[in-house]
């Protein structure tokens, strides 16, 4: 039994905070956590923090906004009552994986319709085909009542001259200086090709929010010592916290599924389905000393008023063998199906899934019902009990062990090197 010691649970995962609880042979914290009647939460810890080593459990799944404001609470209730240290155990970081061009309802379209983003019978197949997000989504109307403004701008020609002002004619015109104008002609014949051209092309946007790094400087300024999480998106999110942050790996809980688990997985080959995995897959790869494939994802985009079309190319051999998708998160689960697809056409007997995160939004669940997965596999990162009623492919892995030594090893100044290869 761990002493001097109180674990706390949010509203987001309170089984995952019992299981760790009971490994560490502890009872969990008493709070009382909940909402006025105006929906601001409402937070009093009822147990005597003074002095002590507080975790606070809290991931970022279901309604995370709610839960980060939880969080952001408890550890200033806690930091008020004199904790010696609170530390902010989120296996799952919110806001650090959000698309630049997100899909227009939670869930990516599954069939090609063009009046709706997903068809209304929800009879979803194999041969279902979503469409890229991409531009076409809504936008406010602009100058010349809701034309847009790209277009608007780009039949004008601008042309400075010095002559002397005159009378102003009918073209409209905009003085720049004294003695001189700037004229501005509207020239209705200018080509397609010509306004593409100077159309804002899709992809990263500077002006984008990164709220990953607003999430740090909150829970920074709340008064958090510590932070563990697992899995970042970009690990690159550990540079932007002016406090210890550990981030944990899946990896060994994955290693070991495939070992125990997939028959005869020594002929198997880790696949990654985007370039952005290709690092985290190859890692299990060699691990395993197993064969590696990239699935390779390009968007190539036509008009702004376009959807984008991405090709899919699989580099590597899977014909005739089991192959294995490795990624860190799935949310709408439109890489991933589709990437089970390519391989399946390609020739995979087997297709498994293992993801370290499942959010599983909108129309996840069914689409990977409908899918060529044959098994997804994920943690308990968040919740997966409503997720694993609705797919019999859904198996769960456990990571309450490793949380649980996590704060052991943090509460007695212990190294978490040995966690980085844990089972």
């Amino acid at each position: 039994m761990v002493k001097n010691i109180v674990v706390l649970s949010g509203n987001s995962h309170p089984h995952l905070t019992e299981h760790v609880c009971s490994l560490l042979g502890i009872a969990p914290g008493d709070r009382i956590l909940s909402k006025f009647s105006g929906g601001e939460s409402r937070c009093e810890i009822k147990d005597s923090v003074r002095g002590k080593d507080v975790f606070i459990l809290q991931t970022g799944g279901g309604a995370v906004n709610d839960h980060i404001m939880e969080l952001c609470i408890m550890i200033s209730a806690c930091k008020t009552g004199s904790a010696r240290r609170v530390t902010a155990v989120m296996p799952l970081f919110p806001y650090s994986r959000q698309p630049d061009l997100p899909y227009r309802k939670a869930g990516a379209p599954l069939s090609k319709h063009a009046a709706s983003d997903a068809p209304k019978d929800n009879k979803y197949t194999f041969e279902s085909v979503p469409t890229t997000p991409g531009p076409g989504t809504h936008r406010s109307a602009g100058f010349g009542h809701g034309s847009d403004l790209n277009k608007f701008l780009s039949k004008v020609s601008i042309s400075a001259s010095h002559e002397p002002r005159g009378p102003r004619s009918h073209s409209n015109s905009v003085t720049s200086q004294p003695g001189s104008y700037t004229k501005i002609d509207y020239d209705s014949n200018v080509s397609d090709a010509a306004l593409v051209s100077l159309e804002a092309k899709p992809g990263y946007k500077r002006w984008v929010a990164q709220a990953g790094t607003l999430i740090a400087e909150l829970l920074t300024c709340a008064g958090a010592d510590h932070v563990i999480a697992l899995d970042l998106h970009d690990a690159q999110y550990q540079g932007f916290f002016d406090i210890a942050m550990d981030n944990l790996y899946a990896r060994p809980l994955l290693t070991r599924y495939i070992q125990r688990s997939i028959p005869d997985y020594k002929d198997a080959i880790i696949v990654s389905p985007d370039a952005g995995g290709a690092k985290r897959a190859t890692a299990i790869a060699d691990s395993l000393g197993l064969d590696f494939a990239l699935i390779h994802k390009e968007r190539r985009p036509t008009k702004i008023t376009d959807r984008q079309n991405a090709t899919m190319m699989l580099v590597g051999s899977v014909a005739g063998r089991v192959c294995i998708l490795v990624d860190d998160l799935a949310d709408t689960s439109n890489t991933i199906t589709r990437a089970a697809k390519l391989v399946r056409r390609e020739g995979a007997t087997a297709v498994y899934a293992l993801l370290s995160h499942g959010v599983f939004s909108g129309d996840a669940l069914q689409r990977i019902n409908a899918s060529a997965l044959d098994k997804v596999v994920v943690t308990n990162s968040v919740p997966q009990e409503d997720h694993k009623a609705l797919c019999p492919k859904l198996e769960v892995l456990d990571i309450a062990p490793m949380f649980a030594e996590a704060i052991r090893r943090v509460h007695h100044g212990e190294s978490l090197s040995s966690l980085f290869h844990f089972g």
